[in-house]
């Protein structure tokens, strides 16, 4: 052996130095239904991944239960692997989702795996990992709404309007048309000039995949999709990925927001949400409470909800507006799930059954619909307007239930009625046919201003296709160029526009 060789034996003896690394490990002691428990693993936190070391792979759990001598969790591949006695291993992170620009026009499942078969995302960016829990901004580094966000949807934009930073709960019984408003505001997005296009993450709870991919579909048929997420938990997926589902879209949604841009979420939707979590608690033997949901189901949604916030300038300015969706059964509000999310939110949009079935679509109860931000988030014009709207309508309703008792009525109430008739018309818009805010303008100016007094209600539809057709003909520069930068209805386009409504009815 040569001296060189003995010299660098010599250095590399010196050199070693014995490095202990400490690993906390717990071994699982049972398993079944998605939910493990393990003994050990002392400082473990909550909602800290975990690492299962089965004969096959290793699989991933998060922890939930912190009890004195173990710890709940839930398991978030397939648990079927998993047996007493298996190793569980730390990793010293808390559960988080890869955010970025590239996740624009992607369908993703709440752990961030790809879901349309398109290939990787993130392959030209670096993705930002975000929590799927994080604390909502304080009341300091908030500032109020005054923003709109348009739905494009006369009823909603009118009456009800929405702001950027909201928080908007539309519940209804099944097949009444919630999803459909949904649809309807993320397609509008792109429709509506007067403010920037804020991105759109659609988080689809429970739903069957066929309608997820439809959904998909349509998005992409009218050119939604390229500025839209959608996180998708189907029907055939674990409990688990239901209830991660909201917090991955809420964290995908929070990167927008804190980058300064503004951001819609729709929740669809949190009754599903919140059957996953107690069908989790109810495993993890946590004491059931009203209706057999665990005492923390309010926490559950407030802590969700609360971070859609409008951020002050000093934070960017950004704004994370939610839009969360519940199913009611059989109308009642009262149930356990809808007064919780109706305490949390900022007003309702109230679809019912009744007035589906009459031909009243959207079927949005005015009544009991309501906006907790009202007129501030809404143009200046649109206030001008629809100041009254809803005074009308009330009156109408009233003097419906009126005129089923009395056999004759008097001129002037048959007027109201009439009015309260051609409103409600107008006010019917089919799915997938949102309304940019400039046209919807227009229709009502004409309506609330006794244009279309002389007119049919069955040849009202064809009326407002037509006075909209000619005002974008003949006016588009002078009449709702001006409207959709300013959004101010001043003294000189509103002349404009009442003499080419004259024209055009007169003919």
């Amino acid at each position: 052996m040569s001296y060189e060789i003995i010299e660098k034996l010599k250095q590399a003896i010196a050199e070693y130095k014995e490095s202990e690394k400490l690993e906390e490990i717990g071994r699982v002691i049972e398993s079944g239904d998605g939910i493990v428990k393990i003994y050990g693993l002392k400082n473990v936190k909550a909602q800290e991944v975990l690492s299962i070391e089965t004969k096959e792979k290793e699989i991933k759990a998060l922890a939930l239960n912190l009890e004195e001598d173990s710890v709940g969790a839930l398991v978030l591949d397939d648990h079927i692997e998993i047996k007493s006695g298996d190793i569980v291993k730390r990793t010293n992170k808390l559960l988080s989702i890869a955010a970025g620009k590239s996740l624009l026009g992607r369908v993703v499942s709440p752990l961030g795996q790809v879901l349309d078969g398109q290939g990787p995302i993130f392959s030209s960016e670096k993705p930002t990992q975000c929590l799927l829990e994080n604390p909502a901004p304080s009341v300091l580094d908030r500032e109020p709404v005054g923003t709109p966000l348009h739905t494009g949807i006369k009823t909603i934009d009118s009456m009800i309007p929405i702001g950027r930073g909201q928080r908007e709960l539309i519940i209804g019984d099944r097949q009444t048309g919630k999803t459909a408003i949904a649809i309807d505001t993320i397609i509008n997005q792109h429709l509506d000039t007067y403010k920037r296009t804020p991105v759109c993450i659609y988080v689809a709870i429970g739903q069957k995949e066929s309608k997820i991919a439809k959904t998909v579909e349509l998005l992409k048929n009218y050119g939604a999709l390229e500025y839209t997420v959608i996180v998708s938990a189907p029907a055939s997926s674990s409990a688990a990925l239901w209830y991660l589902a909201p917090y991955a879209g809420c964290a995908i949604g929070e990167y927008f927001r804190d980058k300064g841009e503004d951001a819609v979420i729709i929740y669809d939707d949190l009754s599903k949400h919140a059957w996953a979590y107690r069908q989790i608690s109810l495993l993890l033997r946590r004491p059931p409470g009203r209706e057999a949901y665990p005492g923390d189901i309010f926490y559950l949604h407030s802590r969700l909800l609360e971070r859609a916030a409008k951020l002050s300038k000093e934070k960017g300015g950004g704004s994370l507006t939610a839009l969360p969706i519940v199913e009611t059964q059989l109308g009642d509000v009262t149930a356990y799930i809808p007064t919780n999310i109706i305490s949390i939110t900022d007003g309702q949009i109230y679809l019912e059954s009744d007035l589906f079935y009459q031909g009243v679509r959207p079927a949005v109860n005015v009544g009991l619909s309501v906006s907790r931000v009202g007129s501030k988030a809404q143009t200046p014009a649109m206030k001008k307007i629809a100041g009254k709207l809803r005074l009308e309508l009330a009156q109408f309703r009233e003097l419906q239930a009126f005129i089923q008792f009395a056999s004759d009525v008097d001129e002037a109430t048959k007027k109201k009625i009439k009015r309260g008739q051609i409103i409600t018309e107008i006010l019917k818009q089919p799915d997938l046919d949102p309304m940019s805010f400039d046209k919807q303008l227009i229709i009502l100016y004409a309506a609330l201003n006794n244009h279309f007094d002389e007119t049919e209600t069955d040849e009202l539809p064809a009326l407002q296709l037509k006075l909209i057709e000619n005002i974008e003909k003949l006016h588009s520069t002078d009449i709702l160029e001006p409207l959709r930068k300013t959004g101010k209805l001043t003294d000189e386009i509103e002349q404009k526009l009442k003499t080419a409504i004259e024209k055009i009815v007169a003919k």
